[in-house]
């Protein structure tokens, strides 16, 4: 019996490594140079600037340390303290010294604007959305897995599968929930910090406030009506200030993975990310491009 266990497991492995090796595709000698954290970081804010939302999360306060009334007020739950909450917020990439701060409309009445004010640090999960599919998508082989010789697994919608943007318009009519590209292989952070208060960001008749006002608008227009000093809630302009940063470039073949170092986020020229494209900027790319292809 134990002997069957054995072989069962060693099988399963063999079978697993199978299909890893059938899935993923040999790299050539140029496609193996990983990027480094500098040029992720060029990548990373690329994204920022063309990425609209993120999940902020912060922490809620300890019981000795939140406002009771406040607590009450929001109906919060007791126990909560030190609990992680997140949610998408609006974000932007506004202001001028160019440091890779994002820009953010804080509405005060807001738990994650609550917890902050109470104390919280806050990180933002920023990932790649691709604006097209990509033409060209990865492929499981020519040869069957030993999964697959073993009855084990069954073909999936999306194997051995090309899209384009028609193809993928109408999959996803059809089935809503699967993707047309690979997310696992595609660019996200988190970005650590505090927030804190933009001078001048609140006053839409000065320099400052107008220009951050007329930037994040162009970015989310319903957000005019939550501007500071709309008549519905108390709302100011922050900005996050970056104090770590955690890149996963993709599958860790061909993508930097691991801590960028915060003095080559903020060193980043607009040049730099201006220059930069990202997987599915372009129409026709294929899902296993490496960054140099893009």
């Amino acid at each position: 019996m134990r002997f069957f266990s054995i072989t069962n497991t060693f099988l399963s492995y063999c079978a697993a490594s199978a299909v890893a090796a059938a899935v993923l595709p040999a790299a050539s000698d140029r496609e193996l140079r990983i990027p480094t954290s500098y040029e992720s970081a060029v990548l990373g804010r690329r994204i920022l600037a063309l990425t609209p939302l993120g999940t902020l999360s912060t922490v809620f306060p300890r019981e000795e340390d939140s406002d009771g009334a406040s607590a009450q007020m929001h109906h919060r739950p007791s126990g909560l303290g030190g609990l992680p909450y997140g949610l998408m917020e609006y974000i932007a990439d506004c202001e001028d010294d160019d440091l890779g701060n994002p820009t953010i409309l804080a509405i005060t009445i807001g738990t994650t604007f609550r917890n902050a004010a109470a104390g919280s640090n806050v990180s933002l999960a920023v990932q790649w959305t691709p604006p097209h599919p990509p033409a060209k998508r990865i492929k499981s082989g020519t040869q069957r897995s030993w999964l697959s010789r073993l009855g084990l697994t069954r073909a999936g919608p999306n194997d051995d599968y090309d899209y384009d943007d028609e193809t993928a318009e109408q999959h996803h009519k059809h089935r809503s929930i699967a993707l047309p590209y690979s997310a696992a292989n595609l660019p996200r952070f988190s970005l650590i910090g505090y927030l804190e208060p933009i001078d001048g960001g609140d006053d839409r008749t000065g320099d400052v406030g107008a220009r951050l006002a007329r930037c994040f608008v162009d970015s989310h227009p319903d957000a005019k009506y939550w501007l500071p000093g709309n008549p519905i809630h108390e709302a100011h302009f922050v900005r996050l200030v970056v104090q770590q940063i955690y890149w996963v470039g993709g599958f860790g073949d061909r993508a930097f993975i691991g801590w960028i170092p915060v003095e080559e986020w903020r060193n980043v020229s607009r040049t730099e990310w201006q220059k930069a494209r990202l997987p599915g900027e372009k129409k026709g790319w294929k899902e296993w491009s490496v960054w140099t292809d893009l």
